[in-house]
């Protein structure tokens, strides 16, 4: 059986930006992999050899092999002009096999794996299953990051940083635990459309009720999405968004992330005042997690410094 983090151990609690990870070189021993909900930025990604499984994207004809294919951006701009919302999926175990097995070939003497929140998506299951077919070939740990978007970024960052001082399987492990207690992630919709129509909103969902007429703020807790504030503008929506991060003790990484949203940059002004603007990253939430959110959508993963 594959190695997991026990439920117990799970703290409450990206396309990604440019954050890099906190120290290390490159080519490391353990291998770490994740999914493409994590919106890692896929230049940083191919730099410090993570492996990204990419869960199934449709879009009115196009189906997950074209899709994958797609830049965040150019997701955001074909979506505009088809009618139909978009649909995902998770990975095959398989998939997650493919990989695995591709790194124990590259010489890879452990695997460490992150993946999506296992409340919002069977991604963390897929790679269960996925590891146990491996395990007579290399050591796989697979860690629910209790997240999605950039906040599952950092915490591969971190896993990664670990991966590149010389750490071993376990050092990776405790590493991504860490890290996952130090972050949060809130995010301000346009729309409840495709919330409601994709079923992720958690207990929330009882909260709104009938309230179609808010800018709703959201937190990602314990894995679920939780109503955190019904603004009624979104004016008040992202000053709520940024009064959040301000309540974030020690801020240590900021990633904000957007579909297609047109006022980001004016967020980031707001953000500006909070922490130094050269270091928040920016960049775009991609289609995993932005096809149940909607277009809008901007997100912030906080992190507090790691201990």
């Amino acid at each position: 059986m594959p190695e997991e983090v026990p439920a117990a151990d799970r703290p409450r609690g990206g396309a990604g930006g440019a954050i890099q990870p906190l120290g290390g070189v490159p080519k490391a021993r353990i291998r770490v992999v994740t999914d493409s909900g994590a919106d890692l930025d896929s230049a940083v990604a191919a730099e410090h050899g993570v492996s990204v499984v990419h869960l199934d994207v449709r879009l009115g004809s196009f189906g997950p092999e074209i899709t994958s294919t797609w830049s965040p951006q150019e997701f955001w701009e074909r979506s505009a002009k088809i009618a139909e919302l978009p649909e995902t999926s998770a990975p095959s175990p398989g998939a997650f096999k493919e990989t695995f097995s591709a790194l124990a070939d590259a010489g890879a003497e452990g695997i460490m794996c992150i993946t999506l929140s296992s409340k919002l998506s069977a991604t963390y299951q897929a790679a269960v299953i996925g590891a146990e077919s491996v395990t007579d070939r290399i050591r796989v740990r697979v860690v629910d990051s209790l997240f999605a978007t950039m906040a599952e970024g950092l915490t591969v960052l971190d896993a990664v940083a670990a991966a590149e001082a010389g750490g071993d399987l376990e050092a990776v492990v405790a590493a991504a635990v860490a890290s996952r207690r130090s972050l949060q992630l809130f995010g301000a919709l346009d729309s409840l459309d495709n919330l409601r129509k994709g079923g992720r909103l958690g207990s929330a969902q009882a909260l709104l009720g009938g309230l179609l007429d808010i800018k709703p703020v959201l937190e990602l807790r314990d894995g679920v999405l939780e109503l955190e504030s019904r603004p009624r503008t979104r004016s008040r929506s992202l000053e709520r968004l940024a009064s959040k991060v301000r309540d974030v003790e020690e801020l240590e990484r900021l990633a904000v992330v957007h579909a297609a949203a047109p006022d980001v940059d004016s967020f980031v002004g707001l953000l500006a005042a909070l922490f130094p603007r050269d270091r928040i990253s920016v960049g775009w939430l991609g289609p995993v997690i932005g096809t149940h959110v909607g277009r809008g959508t901007i997100a912030v993963a906080a992190q507090s410094r790691l201990s």
